[in-house]
């Protein structure tokens, strides 16, 4: 199967079928992956048990469904969200906790803001660029090549600017960025994806995130706000508004605060806080992580872990 074929004409001719149909075939897309028991949806079952630990093997696999229809749901919201007027996005976005945003980015400051993959980051960005400041994130370079260039082209059309993970001056770019000023720099790092992060505890769990956003609040000097993204269903006229059944929360945490040490130690102390945060959100919106992915330790291979974090300089 041609992907990138097949995600350049979702996001050509999505748009132009009805809500309520695309609705329906995103919802019978989940359900079929999820009866089918793929191997991300056994990853996401995985994953949720690792943070629900509370929760039965039955309840664990009925929560899992509902994780596949909101991470079905977040493509679907993509592939239409270009053709949205900025009333229809301004309607299917609710913030929690703007004031610590607001806070970050006072006086022309820039702000990082460390997310993991819950929600539709896509549709946030879309609303943030307008009502905050303009984002600027890091992407990771999909393949084939001809999909990664959709992705960057759809995020580019929301006026989020897009840097490739593991291209040459990223770290310097995303530095320039947070020290220019008036910047919004939001980083999915729930999930190490360069074999240099960072060992914390998330729910109980020894588990690997990104260090970008520590080291990045670190060097820039600007504030690190933890930042969660949930769906919720709209009724009324903000459905009639946002002319769909589902918006987002966008949460906004309060700031990380500034660690103490060397630049090593600052950046441990300052994510294993924002994955504190993360962790309680994750318990209290579980089916809104759309993590298909090895996060945990206990779930790596061991002579590839061992590897890493001999690269890394821990072994």
């Amino acid at each position: 199967m041609d992907v990138a074929a097949l995600y350049s004409f979702a996001w050509r001719y999505a748009g132009r079928f009805p809500e309520p149909v695309l609705r329906a075939a995103c919802r019978v897309a989940a359900d079929v992956t999820w009866l089918r028991r793929t191997d991300g949806v056994r990853r996401m079952e995985a994953n949720y048990a690792r943070v629900r630990p509370e929760l039965t093997p039955r309840e664990v696999r009925r929560l899992s469904r509902e994780g596949m229809r909101r991470y079905l749901r977040y493509f679907r919201e993509a592939f239409t969200l270009q053709r949205l007027t900025p009333a229809q996005i301004d309607a299917r976005v609710r913030v929690e906790g703007e004031e610590h945003a607001r806070a970050a980015l006072a006086d022309g400051r820039s702000a990082v803001l460390a997310l993991g993959h819950t929600g539709n980051w896509d549709l946030a960005g879309a609303w943030a660029t307008p009502h905050l400041a303009p984002v600027l994130t890091v992407a990771e370079r999909l393949r084939p090549p001809e999909l990664y260039e959709e992705f960057v082209a759809f995020r580019r059309s929301l006026g989020i600017d897009v840097l490739g993970l593991g291209d040459d001056g990223v770290f310097r770019a995303l530095v320039r960025g947070a020290q220019g000023g008036g910047r919004l720099l939001p980083l999915l790092a729930d999930r190490d994806l360069t074999a240099a992060g960072i060992e914390v505890d998330l729910c109980g769990r020894r588990a690997r995130v990104a260090a970008g956003p520590a080291a990045l609040a670190v060097a820039g000097d600007v504030d690190l706000v933890p930042t969660g993204i949930y769906h919720e269903r709209l009724r009324g006229e903000r459905r009639r508004r946002a002319g769909s059944a589902w918006g987002i929360v966008l949460r906004f945490h309060a700031p990380v605060p500034r660690a103490e040490g060397n630049r090593r130690e600052q950046m441990a102390t300052m994510t294993q806080a924002w994955v504190d945060t993360l962790g309680a959100f994750l318990v209290e919106r579980t089916a809104d992580w759309h993590m298909l992915q090895r996060v945990f330790v206990e779930d790596l291979d061991p002579g590839r872990y061992a590897a890493t974090r001999a690269g890394a300089g821990e072994a």
